[in-house]
């Protein structure tokens, strides 16, 4: 069995808060709870929305915590990152594509294909060609291997109505290509800042609340420039992959 602790938008900012909370703290909180509860853990998964700003400090810090970690922690782009600071300050797996962050990951049970879904100037998402070229060829090389695909942007509606206005573009064109590829197990995503689950063309998916701040739930309904955070505690995840299949843990945790 793999176990993998899967965190998202932790939107770490070296200094100050984030809707009335400290980003640094929350996700110290969870490395620190992960590892004291979840020792055997083989790596992580943050997907997406590293930083706050895009500041070159803010990468920085994110970096210190991720290095003090007891268990490696692979990063993925969101919409509110920058590639360049990425990868001038976040080490990436071997064999990830150059002009992306995008890369494999091989597991004893499958593969994790961890995709970059991020669009300059845009808080949706997008797949580009080159993006969806190496997609196609990573799962047409391995038609056998189940994969488990993790990606910051939800290809499809989940009934959010403020974030479904968010996900992928071309979302259609995305899942009919996961759909020609059986071996496809599950999808997880970030960005809603909302733990959801359901299937769509036979394929499972989850998304996770954030370790920065939970967003309101769908009803009432909300806008953008009310935005306040939930009372909520923030979340990560635990992915227990076995040969028949993977069983998935929301955890919720005390940040102070």
């Amino acid at each position: 069995m793999t176990r993998i602790v899967w965190m998202t938008d932790p939107h770490l900012q070296a200094e100050g808060d984030i809707l009335g909370l400290d980003p640094r703290a929350h996700l110290s909180a969870a490395i620190t709870h992960a590892s004291t509860h979840y020792p055997d853990a083989d790596f992580g998964i943050l997907s997406g929305d590293l930083v706050g700003e895009n500041h070159p400090r803010d990468y920085a810090a994110l970096a210190e915590q991720l290095t003090a970690s007891a268990f490696l922690i692979h990063p993925m782009m969101g919409n509110d990152d920058t590639r360049s600071e990425f990868r001038r300050h976040l080490t990436l797996p071997d064999g990830a594509m150059p002009d992306f962050v995008q890369y494999a990951i091989a597991i004893p049970e499958g593969q994790i294909l961890c995709l970059d879904t991020h669009k300059p100037g845009s808080s949706a998402g997008q797949l580009c060609g080159a993006r969806r070229d190496w997609l196609e060829a990573m799962l047409g090389w391995a038609p056998d291997t189940p994969t488990y695909i993790f990606m910051h942007h939800p290809p499809m509606a989940l009934g959010l109505p403020r974030q479904d206005e968010l996900m992928l573009e071309d979302a259609d064109d995305f899942l009919d290509l996961i759909a020609r590829h059986p071996q496809v197990r599950h999808l997880f995503m970030g960005h809603v800042h909302r733990p959801t689950c359901g299937a769509l063309r036979g394929i499972p998916f989850s998304t996770l609340g954030a370790l920065s701040f939970q967003a309101p739930p769908p009803r009432p309904d909300w806008q953008w420039g009310d935005l306040r955070a939930a009372p909520e505690a923030p979340h990560y995840a635990t992915i227990d992959i076995r040969p028949d299949g993977a069983v998935l843990q929301f955890i919720q945790f005390d940040p102070a």
